[in-house]
């Protein structure tokens, strides 16, 4: 059984997914108002995973028999200097995603609730790809620099991206 305290965390960190959705579709509209549309669906492919992630606690919690509870979303940041301020801002929200699952990984340790340890352990995989990914993104947008091209050509390339929810990706 899972004690209140963790089912509450589970439901905070649903939240905070559908929260990280809504950031990345407000980045997605910075990107698209700029005329990036490559950049602008990177951003909604990772709004489209986010989404992924929060179903995947919403239906975990309602297995163990908790109810989902829904928040209201926070006001997302909607001004950007350039698409690289974008990715940095990915960053530091995927920094705090990834915080946010230690702490709920250490509440479940505490708890000795092994299945949730089980669960979350995929998350925290997770974390560590988005965490690696935005920094190479941004390390690609610094070597670009002012080049219209080679920022043509990677803006095309992240354009490609569509999500699966079967790999998770």
């Amino acid at each position: 059984m899972i004690s209140q305290r963790l089912a509450d965390a589970l439901n905070n960190q649903m939240n905070n997914e559908y929260n990280a959705a809504q950031s990345y579709m407000a980045m997605a509209a910075y990107c698209e108002h700029n005329n990036y549309g490559g950049f602008a669906n990177y951003y909604l492919q990772q709004a489209e995973e986010e989404r992924f992630h929060g179903m995947k606690i919403y239906t975990y919690v309602n297995d163990r028999g908790i109810q989902a509870k829904f928040s209201a979303t926070t006001e997302s940041k909607i001004d950007f200097a350039s698409v690289l301020d974008t990715f940095e801002s990915g960053l530091q929200q995927e920094k705090t995603v990834t915080k946010n699952f230690y702490e709920l990984m250490d509440l479940a340790w505490e708890e000795k609730e092994h299945a949730t340890i089980s669960f979350l352990r995929w998350f925290l995989d997770e974390q560590v790809e988005e965490e690696a990914s935005f920094d190479t993104h941004i390390e690609y947008l610094k070597r670009i620099g002012e080049d219209k091209n080679a920022l043509y050509i990677y803006e095309k390339e992240l354009g490609q991206r569509k999500f699966s929810a079967e790999s998770g990706e």
